[in-house]
């Protein structure tokens, strides 16, 4: 049986995701990319991440940075998105506590491919009473918080 995305599409890895990192296609959509740059993060592929930034952002440290993190990816929930703008929930575990990252990102068109060109960091929190984005079934307050 095929691994889900980590991305939350409820599609299978092999059918969503992987072929954008593998390198076999390139994302079509905004909402594409900033799907397969979360799977990306989840696998600490940090090239992948390098090769679909713009070339404004573009640093080569940042590929081994990211592939020596310690951070366990949970989840990603999309809140709104168009053509060229993705605003996001990623939740994640570092030194056993859960958190949120929510982001609204801006991808241009360079070289005829859609990039991820910046993202402005927006407050959030997990809901007391949310389900733990870790997983185990239980309110977030009984569990990770």
């Amino acid at each position: 049986m095929d691994k889900v995305c980590y991305c939350d599409s409820k599609k299978t890895f092999k059918s969503c995701c992987e072929p954008f990192l593998k390198g076999e296609k390139e994302p079509s959509s905004a909402l594409a990319l900033m799907r397969s740059r979360y799977s990306a993060y989840a696998l600490k592929n940090g090239r992948y991440l390098y090769e679909t930034c713009s070339n404004k952002l573009k640093n080569s440290d940042d590929i081994e940075a990211i592939e020596k993190q310690e951070i366990q990816w949970l989840g990603l929930k999309v809140e709104s998105f168009s053509e060229n703008e993705v605003c996001f929930m990623a939740y994640y575990k570092e030194d056993e506590r859960v958190y949120v990252m929510k982001e609204h990102s801006l991808f241009i068109v360079e070289d005829g491919k859609i990039r991820y060109h910046s993202g402005t960091m927006l407050d959030a929190q997990i809901g007391r009473n949310e389900l733990c984005p870790c997983g185990s079934g239980k309110k977030y307050k009984r569990c990770c918080s």
